[in-house]
């Protein structure tokens, strides 16, 4: 039997970055892959990597409110994310951050 243990991340935010290429609604039509990787560079530039983990996720199954952000084990969904509400998002992961 596979050993379990627990995530060393205090939140995993996935992005969705599904792209369709344009043969029906898709996050990545929301400009997602540089949503990730400015919520990566912040994540790095504030001193959370190991702490809190960015990655790219498939598609979600809510294309229409794309793009998507979750995070969890929080259970935060950020639905028609933009580039403007990184800001937001980072401040929703510093509230679930340890002092």
């Amino acid at each position: 039997m596979p050993e379990e243990q627990t995530l060393p991340y205090i939140c995993h935010v996935f992005v969705c970055t599904n792209d369709r290429q344009g043969a029906r609604k898709s996050c990545a039509d929301g400009n997602s892959q540089a949503i990730q990787s400015l919520l990566k560079e912040e994540v790095k530039n504030r001193g959370w990597a190991g702490r809190v983990r960015v990655s790219s996720s498939g598609c979600m199954g809510l294309c229409s409110k794309g793009p998507n952000i979750a995070i969890y084990p929080q259970k935060i969904w950020f639905p028609s994310a933009t580039s403007a509400i990184v800001p937001e998002i980072l401040a929703k992961i510093a509230s679930q951050l340890p002092e």
